[in-house]
This record gives structure tokens, sequence and C-alpha cells, in this order.
């Protein structure tokens, strides 16, 4: 009875879909059948010009091409209505757009929130990015950015959810349902584009557009899987990456695009460039721009992101045969299926809604949601001699050159900021703590380089620094701190040092910033360092010197206050970081779930695996956050020690609060296999629960271990698990944790 009850609920499911793909498919048999060549090269054609015509934003050039059907995706309401009322066929545009982390209301930075370790909020944060933008003419997000990365040089970092494979395809997911919801032809859902598609945030020495190289065992084990789990969550589309793999530009890589992402992935969306991706593999040494396209179309790209090679070159090579219509027609119908899904066919101006925008964008409910979001990105790296939480009383001194910068505040991909609703760190301080007296200084700019300190800003604008000048900002900020009780110095980086193209060599605190900080703490006073940046820094002098450090991201557009709730201790913060804080660049790339070696340090024996000059341990490791309060861990307890392939071992442990605040814990569960046919991580991240645990009290979590937590890509790249003895580790941090073994007793292949 239960199965024919189960084979009823899939058929009263899949019967309307189907239906619902018949119609679709008739519906652009249809469109297709009326369509020319070039009107089919449109749509393969993201808002550029045509031929050797020069890229057009706006403007009659752009309407034009729009009005001739020559333009299939593009921004705006009049471009809409011109391809809607005014071309041959009204085919509708998808308008995409970088909405990162919120799109009028600006969220933290990705790798901010991700150490949250709370999908349900990251969820949130893209439900309401996705309604902010459908009702501003957006449905299509270039996000989530699921790149791991395993070096903080790369600027990009930023934009993902730091290095752990797990845990980066759990967020993957969450960002993907946020977008999408449930149904894409609602008007408050956007489509979501997977990036980059694959392996960018490998890219050799943290350059950004570099070269990547890797064997395909660590690219299935290590950097696709979140790919994979944005793809199985129902991502619409998909973007190439700029790099290699293996030799050959993602962009024109068949086995990538076709054999690896629609024939064993099953996936039935579209594929977009990056921005002018085929004419880049001009340089790549891959062919003339003809070429190229040719080589990006049949290796299974859909469209064309400003590079002018598809809608300038595809005619030409149909004429001389270079290429068939079957490619065209194919990834034509891939864009089209999607306009369709987004119910633009039908409803062409639903995503346009300046009543409904003006009710909901930066919203009260969304700008309180901000600050929650915010506050519990921060994590709290060092405190002690209890300096923080601070008191709301005495006199303050804010001190540094982030610490009244609006922009500064949103971080990279913040094009659509309202500067009027940013919260500074100052501004934040004197809200949230108005019974204390707030002094400022800046004390000094955020560098003594001229080119990174006037990056990204207009000429008019630029800063041209004076040795009296430095002077005399030092000399006012030693006068603040003079008059004040503690010092909050609000040190590191603007938002133009991270992000797209700002990969950087030297990721610690500039020498005039630490310049400000040692006078700071000459004073003898309590200081917190409240770090402003957009990945990890090498922080091993103001870890040895400094009593507090709040590493605080760029937070977005309630920055302020939620670093101010943190400060005063309105609220406890709990997040963990989720990418590795290095010693020194010398460490790089560096993270947790490493191979070992086969000469381990071992104690006075020269010939080991080890730096001369630094340890090999990091400064903060991956999972490594504190409280202001204390989280004391039991024994691991299992409720067996053997398991077979369809049991599950249940492993508990006990956490107690012993400090004097109620607190949040992130219990992390990691499992290393010691013996495999192939080398394997030390340990590897496999589950977390965040558990709120009141002073005084103790919780009891409990993970449970199948088959599936012990599988992995075998030599040969079949997937399973292989008999033998596992090590389980639960604890605070990947570097403190508490240990037990358990015994698997079959080897099998497993459905990945």
């Amino acid at each position: 009875m239960k199965k024919v009850i189960l084979l009823l609920w899939v058929m009263a499911i899949q019967v309307p879909l189907i239906a619902q793909d018949k119609k679709m498919d008739q519906f652009i048999d249809d469109l297709m059948d009326k369509m020319t060549l070039q009107e089919k090269l449109g749509q393969l054609n993201l808002s550029s010009g045509v031929g050797n015509l020069k890229v057009i934003t706006e403007g009659e050039g752009r309407a034009d091409f729009i009005r001739q059907g020559l333009i299939g995706a593009s921004q705006g309401r009049k471009s809409q209505e011109i391809a809607v009322k005014e071309s041959r066929l009204g085919i509708p545009l998808i308008a995409g757009k970088d909405v990162i982390h919120g799109h009028t209301t600006t969220f933290p930075i990705p790798l901010a929130m991700a150490c949250m370790w709370d999908l349900d909020l990251i969820e949130k944060h893209a439900r309401i990015a996705a309604e902010e933008s459908s009702v501003l003419g957006i449905n299509w997000t270039y996000s989530p950015m699921v790149d791991i990365s395993r070096d903080p040089r790369w600027g990009r970092c930023a934009e993902g959810a730091g290095e752990d494979t797990w845990y980066g395809s759990q967020v993957a997911k969450a960002y993907v349902k946020g977008y999408q919801g449930d149904d894409l032809s609602k008007p408050n859902t956007i489509m979501a584009c997977v990036k980059h598609f694959a392996l960018y945030g490998a890219s050799e020495a943290g350059r950004d557009y570099n070269t990547v190289d890797m064997s395909r065992q660590v690219m299935f084990q290590d950097f696709l899987p979140p790919y994979k789990a944005a793809f199985d969550a129902g991502a619409g589309s998909a973007m190439s990456s700029f790099n290699l793999v293996d030799g050959i530009p993602a962009t024109g890589n068949q086995w990538l695009m076709t054999d690896l992402l629609r024939t064993q992935w099953g996936f039935d969306g579209f594929v977009v460039t990056d921005f002018t991706a085929i004419n880049e593999m001009i340089h790549h040494g891959m062919g003339n721009l003809e070429e190229v396209s040719v080589q990006a179309l049949k290796a299974g790209i859909d469209m064309d992101m400003v590079g002018q090679g598809f809608i300038g070159t595809l005619s030409k090579s149909v004429e001389e045969g270079k290429i068939s219509m079957e490619y065209i027609d194919t990834a034509c119908r891939r864009v089209l299926e999607a306009k369709y899904k987004l119910g633009l066919f039908e409803k062409p101006f639903q995503y346009f809604n300046p009543k409904k925008a003006k009710q909901i964008v930066l919203s009260d409910e969304h700008l309180a949601e901000a600050r929650n979001i915010a506050k519990r990105s921060i994590v709290l790296l060092k405190n002690d001699k209890q300096t923080l939480p601070l008191k709301k009383k005495g006199s303050i001194a804010v001190v540094g050159p982030l610490a009244d910068s609006k922009m500064d505040m949103l971080g990279t991909w913040a094009g659509t900021r309202k500067d009027d609703k940013i919260v500074t760190i100052l501004n934040g301080i004197k809200n949230v703590g108005d019974k204390a007296e707030v002094l400022y200084a800046k004390g000094s700019y955020a560098t003594e380089d001229p080119f990174l300190l006037n990056r990204n800003k207009k000429k008019k604008d630029f800063i041209v620094q004076t040795a009296r000048e430095s002077a005399k900002m030092l000399e006012e900020a030693k006068e603040t701190a003079a008059k004040a009780d503690v010092i909050v110095a609000v040190l590191g980086e603007p938002r133009a040092w991270s992000g797209e193209a700002a990969s950087r060599a030297d990721i610690g605190i500039p020498e005039c910033q630490r310049r400000l900080l040692k006078a700071m703490l000459a004073t003898g006073k309590p200081v917190v360092l409240v770090l402003s940046n957009g990945r990890p820094m090498t922080l091993t002098w103001e870890d040895a010197n400094v009593d507090a450090i709040l590493e605080t991201w760029h937070l977005g557009t309630e920055a302020g206050n939620a670093i101010a709730d943190v400060l005063f201790g309105d609220y406890n913060p709990a997040g963990k970081i989720t990418a590795t804080f290095p010693v020194s660049v010398g460490q790089i790339p560096i993270y947790y779930n490493h191979k070992r070696t086969g000469r381990p340090i071992i104690e006075d024996f020269k010939f080991t695996s080890k730096y001369l000059d630094i340890p090999n341990e990091p400064l903060y490791p991956f999972g490594y956050g504190l409280s202001y309060t204390n989280f004391e861990y039991s024994d691991i307890k299992l409720d067996k020690s053997e398991m077979g392939l369809n049991d599950t071992i249940t492993a508990t442990v006990t956490v107690k609060n012993t400090g004097k605040f109620d607190g949040e814990e992130v219990v992390q569960l990691y499992i290393n296999d010691p013996a495999a046919s192939i080398s394997r991580p030390v340990k590897e991240l496999k589950g977390f629960e965040k558990v709120m645990i009141k002073k005084g009290e103790k919780a009891t979590i409990s993970f449970a271990i199948t088959a599936k937590e012990l599988a992995f890509f075998r030599k040969g790249l079949s997937y399973g698990v292989e008999a033998g003895d596992f090590n389980l580790y639960i604890g605070t941090n990947s570097s403190e944790v508490k240990e037990a073994q358990f015994h698997l007793k079959d080897s099998a292949d497993i459905m990945e």
C-alpha cells in the first residue's frame, strides 16, 4: 500500500511537470521556426555591440540592436519595452546583475556571512536580495560564487564561503534556494548563476585571471562538489571561468561544459561566459576570434558576455561550414527556456514594480535583518584580560582610517548602495553606546602607497599625502586617545583592496596603520583592534601585542550598528572563520584539510617537513572563533564502535557553558580516514550544529555518521567507501577537538 501511495505521489508531481515541459518545448519550437540566424545569435549576445562595433550599454545604439533582435540579455525597462514592442518577434530580454551580497540593502560579503555557520540566514539574505532586485527589473544574478579558495591573496576569496568543500556545498545550496525559491516564474524570485565554472579559486599565486593546474583527483574531491551541489539544488544557469582546466580554457573546454556538466551531472540550464572570456581564449593561444567562438559554442557555451564573438563571427562560420546550425539552435533554445521559466514571455514587465520597490527596498525589516546577519558574521579572534565587551560609559576614542568611511563598510560588489543609509563604525558606536563620550580621530590614511590609496578613485578625488599631514593626523590621534578610557582602533583594508582584480602579495596591516596602532598601545590604555577587511590577513604582530581583536570584515549597510552590538555585549559573538589565517604569506596556500607528509615534524630531527623561520601551524585555524563566554567539551560517546554499510553510528558530546554570558557555540564534526587506497586529508569537516547555551548550562549534541560521510573519490575516480578504521573528531575548531575511533566493516561503491 505504501508503494502505491508513493507512486501516486510521484506521478502527481511528475505529470504536471511533463505537461509543462511539453508546453514549453512546443512554444519554443514554434518561436525558433520563425527566427532568422541573426536573431538566434542575438539571443546568445549579452548586452554588447555587433561585430566590430564597440560595446553599447545605453543610448540609441543599443536600442537599435535590441530592436533588430540582436541582443538577448540587457537591463532596463526601456530596453525591455523595445524588445517586446518593437522587435520583429517580441522576444523579451533577460536582465542580469552582480547581486552578490544584497541588492540595495547590502549584507556582509559572502566570506563574512559564511562565518555565521547559519545556512537559514544565508538563504534568507539571498531571499531578500531576490525580492529587492526583482522589483527593480533584475531577474538573473551572477551569484553564487562557489569557488573553493585556499589562498587569501586572491581578492575574490571575499565572494566565496572559504576553503572547505563540504561546507561550501551547503552554502551553495542555501544561496540557490534563497534566490530561486520554489517557482522561478514568481515575480519575487531570480535565477541563480553558479560561478566560476570551474576551479577559479585555485588561480596560481593568488593572482586573478591566472592559470590553474590540478589533478582530476583534486578536482573531484576538493573543488567540484560545491558547483554540483548548486546545480543539484536547481540553479538555472552557470558562468564559465577564465582559467585553464586540463590545459584548455574553461570557456572552450568540452569535457568540462558538456561531458561533465551536462552528460554526467545532468545540468539542463544555460551557460554564460564571464566578461569577454571567449576573447581571452585568444591570449591562451587557442586561435583568432572566429576560431575560439566556434570552440566555445561547441564546448557548450550558450551566451557570450560582451565579447561579440558569437554575434560577430558565427554567421560567417556557418556559411563556411565550420559550425553547424545544430549548435546554435541548442544554445538559443537553452536561453529561451530560461526566459520561459522566468515567466518573461507571459509577463515581460513583471520584474518592474516601482510601487512595491518603495515599500521593500531598504525597508526597516530588511535593514534589521542586515544588522542581525552582520553581527552574527563577526569573529572574535582574541580577548585577553576580558577587554571586551566595552562598558557604555566613560570615554571611548575611536581612531583609524576605516572608522568613519561609509563606502568601505560595503566591501566588493556593492554597486547599488544608498550612501545615506550606510552606518559607519564611528556612528554605530555613537548610536549604541550613547551613554559614553565618543571621541574620534582618523590617525592615518589606509596606506602610504599612492597607487593603493587612490585605487578606484576618480582623479578629482585623488589624495596626495605629505609627511607633515601624516604626522599631524597621528598627533591628533594621540591627543584624542589621551582623553579616553579605552581605544577602538579600526584598521584593515578599504573595499577597493579585495574583490575582482584585487590580489595582494602583502596581506598584512599597512605600516602607517600599524604605526597608529603602536602609538595607541603606547598609551597603556586598553586597545581593541577592529578589523575591516575582505580576506584573511597576516596578523602575527597584532595578535602578539593587542589584547582584543575583532574580525568584522566588510559588513554592509548596517556595519556600524552591528559592530557596536558586539563591542558593547548586546550580542555575544559566535562567528567562526571559514578560511585559515596564516602566520605568513610564505605558508600560502594554507588550509586545514591538507594531506599528510611522509616526513612529519619530529622534535630535534632536522630532516622533516617544516619551515626554519616560522611554525607550520596557522595563526588562526579553520573553524576558529572565540566568545565572551567559555565552552567545555566532554569526551565523545559512540553508540557503537563498528558499523556496516547500512548502519548509522551516533556520536554524542556534551558542551557546558562555563563562563558568565549566554552564548552560541558552533560544534564541529570532522572525520579522518587514516589508511586508504589513496592518501586522505588529516581531517575533513562532515557536519556542525550551532547551539545556544545559557551560562552554567549544558547542551548535548549528537551527530549521525553513515557510509555517506566516509565516501571519497578513489583511484580512477570511482566514488565509494573502504573498510577500515576511522578517526572522528568533535570540537570548537579544526585544531581543538576531542577524538574517538570506529570501524567500517565493508567496502562499496556509493551514489554520489
